[in-house]
Parts: C-alpha cells; structure tokens; sequence
C-alpha cells in the first residue's frame, strides 16, 4: 500500500546545504501539472559495490516501463510511439500554437502513462484540430509510426485518430461506478472482452481452502476471450510482457552478486524464479524473504504490486522504487516499530480485530535513487508492503517513508502563497510553517508502519471482500490510525515530538485538504474516484458531519471565502477513533454493503458551490495541482575496464529523460 503527496512540507535536508539552496527542483509546468527534481543525497558515501547496485536496480526499474503504459490502456504504446515520431522527425513548423499544443499532450501523456489522466482517469485529449494530426504525421518520417502488419499509412492515421479524438471510445480507464459493469466499462488493459460476471465467475474457480495463506489469484495477469472462453494470460518471462520482463530478470541476475547479504541474494533468487514462471507461490515466498531482509542499506521495490488501477481491486500494475536507508533520520521511524505492539494493543477497535502478537513491524526513513513503472513520474511518498494480509501478520511487513522526495515538494512548493491562501487565521499558517513538515513526516510513518500493517482479518474473510471499495477504505483505516496516535501522549513520551502543536498542525492541514483543497484536482461536475482522495473526503465529511451539533469541526465564511476551522482537537481525536473502529469492524468481516455506504455517502459526490469557491481562488495562484519527477541519471565508470564509481547527475530535462527512455527501453 501507497500513501500519495498532498499539499504538505517536509523537515529533512540534503547532507550539502549549499548546494539544495542551488539545486532547481521546480523545471517546468505545462496543464495542471508540474515536473520537478529531486536529489539523492547520501549516494557518494556508499560503497562502490552499494553503487553498482543501485545502478542495476535502476536499470531494472526503466526496463519495465512499457509494461505499465500497456497495462493502463491497450493503445497506449501507439499513441505514444506516434507522438515521439512525430517529435523526432516533424520537419513542419514547430513554433506553432498548435505544435506547441500537440507537444503539451504529449507530455500529459508521458506523465500519466497513457492517455488517461493519473488521477481522474479521465481521457483527455490535445488542443488541436483533428486534421493537423494528420499533417504531423504525413509530415513526418512514416517509418517510425508503429503501423501493423499490411496497413496504409492513411488507415493508421484513421485508426489513431479515433484512439485519441473520439470522446465516445474508451474514455475511463477505472469505471467504480457500482451500478455498472466496472469490467466492461473501464479502458484498462487488465480485462478484454469479458464482463464483472464473466470475471468473477472465473476467478471463483480458485477459491482456495486455506484461506490463512490464500494466494493473491490473478494478481499478475490479463483475463480475455479466446474462442468464446474466458482465459488468463499470465505475466511472464515467456508470457505476456515477456520480452519487457526478459531485460528485467537480466538486470536482477546482474544485481544479485551485488547483493549486500544471504537473505537479500534469496530474495532476488525468488523474485527472478517468479519472472520466469509467473508463480504467486513464488511471489509468496519472494514476499517473506524480502520483508525479512532488515539488515541491507540498499534495497528496492519492483514487481506487479498495488491494485488501484484494477476497478475489482484484484490485478496488479508494475512498479519499481530503488533506494537506500537514511541512518538518521530512521531512528524516528525505528521507534515507531518498536512500539508497535502497544498501539496495536491500545488501539480504539474492537478487541476480536487485534492482533494478539504483532510480527516483524520494519520501518525506515528512505532516500529514493530511482523511481519506474506506476511510481514514474508521479510517486507514493510512503510504502507499507507486502499486501498480502496473511504475510503481514504471519511475517510483518516493511514500512518506508520517502523523505527526499517531500523535500522536493516543499522545495518547489515555496512561496506559492497557497497556505496563505486557504488557512484561516495567521496561527494556523505560522503553526504549519513552524510544525507541518514534522507533522506531515510522522503522519506518513504512522500510516505506514503502523496503520496498514495494523488489525486483523476474521477467520474465513477474504481479503478481497470489499472489491472495488477496499483501497479507499485501507487507505482510510491507515490513514485514522495516523491520526488518532498524533494525538496521543504515548506519541510525547516516546519522544516523536514535545508539544502536541504538531498534532494540530496536522489535523489543520489533514481537514483542510479532505473537505477543501483537494478538490483543486477535480474537474467542475466530476466525482471523486481516485482512492486517496475518496479516503480523505471520507474522514473529514464524516468527521464534520457527526461534529456539527458541538461545532468541533466548522466551515467558516470570512472575506467571502469559506475556510475549515477546528475547534475542539481533542473531541476531533475521538471522532477519528469512532470512526476508526467502524472501518475496521467492516474490513475484519468483509462487510460489503456497509463499506459500500460509508464510501458512497462521505468520499464520492462534491460539494458544488465549494467546489466552484476553491477551483477559483486555487485558479489566482498559478499553481499546477499535480507534480511528478524526472529521475537522476546514473553512470558507471570505467578504468580500464574495471568500474571504479557510479557518478549520478541531475541535468536531464523532461522530454529529453522521455524520448531516452523510450529509445533505450522500449519492448514492447
């Protein structure tokens, strides 16, 4: 599980002071997006064998980018091949308004992997005519466009332009809409040709027994018709992705005698055996070796992981994250999970959903080196894996913050007057500055460490009884263990912080993005859909609604502008611990209809004229609600042929990082 930026700040500092003043984080913005930089500090002190290894891991995290595009949307390597055709060989005017529109969709398209918004997953479409997609083509160099077998270049053009213009063909990738085929009508490519029957009825043929240590059935696979049967193609070596996942394992096999020890050598033994045979046994056991492998500086992501881009919540996208632990500022986090024991224990649920012994809680604070796949170029900024329920109790699970990469958003998020913007009263914004970044930090580690890897599942229920409901309820439950701890003077003795301002702080900031800011990233008259925001609308509405009668929670008019005022921390605290309990009661019974209710009636429908209040400040600002990055770029060095040092640099822009990656990395 993912815990995804909002509008926050962040505390750690690069090890050179000097140069993160000097350091351009912010590179450029184009629609409603911004792409930044980020920074690795920390790597010149690693080893050389640390080095390479990182360096190889990178190299395994861009080999599967064609693997997410493709999984997003069945077309959408032919729409990118084409843009970057056109990008390469257009020998027309690129000085246009309408190049310079045709270029800025390109790089939406880039940014999100396909042609599907990120977030919304709404398709989206460049602002330029029809036919002059037809002249960038005919003006370009034909042998570059990806045409099939036997097709005129005049029925390619047709076939793309229908792809990319017509608002009546695939224009959802993730449909969550209950009362409809969420199969049939979203775009992703984890399904073809099959209805949410036809894939249920067929995933019901597996149901296993042991439902303790059941396998995570269809995770890594497409379920499609083949003479009208459903069948599933698995993703492996010699399967589908094949060629993406060959240059994969070929990379894990260069990174294994890098390995910094045994359990991490098995472990990347397991994840290639998995490769090759699609097995989730393997992915199972691949799965405990890694989380048991604490001692490693060095260590990564990479895999079909998290299921939010599945409207069933079963399939899983292809990600990768390539880091290394932060010594110091893990000593925070490692105190966390120390205790986590006493949290589970003193926790507002009900005692029947505890767990009696809490295993192998891990926690570190991380420094990101290289980010691919579902986490390229938008990132989480905090990991809790593996998913699977039955290895996080029998196991543990692993909890990561990423503070590098907050610190780029803060970075690049200076003096935008935002928080000037929507905060109250001059307290709340001199509290955010002076503690949100702490606040924001330890939030993370909470959810984290603690949150999802918190409660336990009744015997029977399957972890995939709340279908297309269960990621925004997790991250829900995760989110409310975070909150109700922040809160609590365990947090002080501990010595997370001393002044119970940074809770404050960061129920402040928490209730002012769910009920107001957040909703910057929707479109007038759209629902919310993405998971993390239906999470967070859905604690701060209901926190507000059951609040109204003793105003602990108020939304307060001044200078004609709407503004979230907390009243009453404490009586705020218990309403996250009600709350808290109720998700917890419906996810340990697998309580479909109730988490269904929960999320339909608080995360879902927008509040109009709020809605309409914040898009137009937010709009005075200038600012590009969503934010991505560009990955450093790591070298090997040579004398003599012999690798002396990884050098890494930050000067490679965002088209350019694009149009390499897809001439170095293209598979598929």
């Amino acid at each position: 599980m993912t815990i995804l930026i909002t509008n926050g700040c962040n505390l750690n500092q690069p090890e050179n002071k000097n140069e993160a003043e000097d350091f351009q984080y912010l590179l450029e913005q184009f629609a409603d997006i911004k792409i930044m930089q980020y920074q690795v500090p920390g790597f010149e002190e690693l080893s050389l064998q640390q080095k390479e290894l990182i360096y190889y891991l990178s190299e395994a995290a861009n080999c599967g980018r064609d693997i997410i595009f493709d999984q997003f949307y069945k077309h959408n390597l032919t729409v990118r091949k084409t843009n970057e055709a056109i990008i390469n060989s257009y020998s027309g005017d690129k000085t246009t308004a309408d190049f310079k529109n045709f270029l800025v969709y390109a790089k939406r398209v880039w940014f999100s992997n396909g042609i599907h918004h990120h977030y919304s997953t709404d398709k989206f479409y460049p602002e330029i005519p029809e036919d002059y997609l037809a002249e960038l083509i005919l003006h370009s160099d034909t042998s570059l466009f990806p045409l099939k077998t036997g097709e005129s270049l005049d029925t390619f053009i047709a076939r793309v332009s229908l792809i990319i213009f017509d608002k009546n063909i695939d224009n959802k990738r993730i449909v969550l809409d209950d009362a409809k085929d969420i199969v049939a009508e979203s775009a992703t490519n984890f399904y073809e040709g099959v209805s949410q029957k036809e894939v249920e009825d067929f995933n019901s043929k597996f149901i296993q027994p042991d439902k303790n240590k059941a396998l995570s059935i269809g995770l890594n696979s497409q379920l499609l018709k083949e003479n009208g049967k459903v069948v599933e193609k698995v993703y492996k070596i010699d399967g589908l992705y094949g060629k993406a996942i060959e240059k994969i394992v070929f990379c894990l096999e260069k990174a294994h005698p890098l390995a910094e020890t045994d359990i991490q050598k098995q472990s990347i033994e397991l994840l290639i055996k998995y490769y090759k045979t699609g097995d989730l046994k393997t992915w199972d056991d691949y799965n405990v070796a890694w989380v048991q492998d604490l001692d490693s500086r060095v260590d990564f992501v990479n895999g079909f992981i998290e299921n939010y881009g599945d409207p069933l919540g079963m399939k899983a996208t292809w990600e990768s994250v390539v880091n290394f632990k932060d010594i110091e500022a893990t000593k925070r986090a490692e105190i966390i999970s120390s205790n986590a024991q006493w949290f589970e224990d003193n926790a507002p649920i009900n005692n029947r959903f505890k767990k009696k012994k809490v295993k192998g809680v891990s926690a570190k604070v991380i420094t990101v080196a290289q980010l691919g796949g579902d986490c390229y170029p938008t990132t989480p900024i905090g990991i809790n894996l593996p998913n699977a329920d039955w290895i996080r109790r029998d196991h543990g699970s692993k909890s990561v913050s990423i503070e590098n990469i907050t610190f780029a958003y803060d970075k690049a998020a200076q003096g935008n007057g935002f928080l000037e913007e929507f905060s109250y009263s001059q307290d709340e914004i001199e509290l955010a500055k002076k503690y949100g970044s702490l606040a924001s930090n330890l939030h993370t580690d909470l959810h984290e460490c603690l949150g999802h890897g918190s409660g336990k599942l009744l015997p029977g229920i399957s972890s995939d009884a709340l279908k297309n409901y269960s990621s925004a309820l997790e991250e829900a439950r995760a989110d409310l263990f975070a909150l109700y701890y922040l809160g609590d003077k365990k947090s002080i003795e501990l010595g997370l912080f001393d002044s119970f301002d940074v809770c404050k702080a960061e129920y402040n900031s928490y209730l002012r993005n769910g009920l107001m800011t957040q909703l910057t990233r929707i479109q007038p008259g759209k629902d919310i859909e993405q998971a993390h925001m239906r999470n967070r609308q859905l604690i701060a509405k209901w926190c507000y609604e059951k609040g109204q009668e003793n105003k602990i929670v108020e939304l307060i008019k001044k200078d004609n502008k709407t503004f979230v005022v907390i009243n009453d921390y404490t009586k705020l605290r218990e309403l996250f611990g009600e709350l808290l309990a109720e998700i917890q009661r419906i996810k340990s019974e697998g309580d479909f209809e109730a988490g269904k209710a929960l999320v339909e009636k608080y995360a879902v429908k927008v509040d109009t004229d709020l809605h309409n209040e914040v898009l137009t400040r937010f709009k005075k600002l200038n600012i590009a609600p969503y934010g991505g990055f560009v990955n450093p770029v790591f070298s090997p060095v040579y004398k003599e042929g012999k690798l002396i040092n990884v050098n890494v640099n930050y000067n490679e822009a965002f088209i350019n990082q694009m149009l390499r990656y897809s001439k170095e990395y293209s598979y598929l």
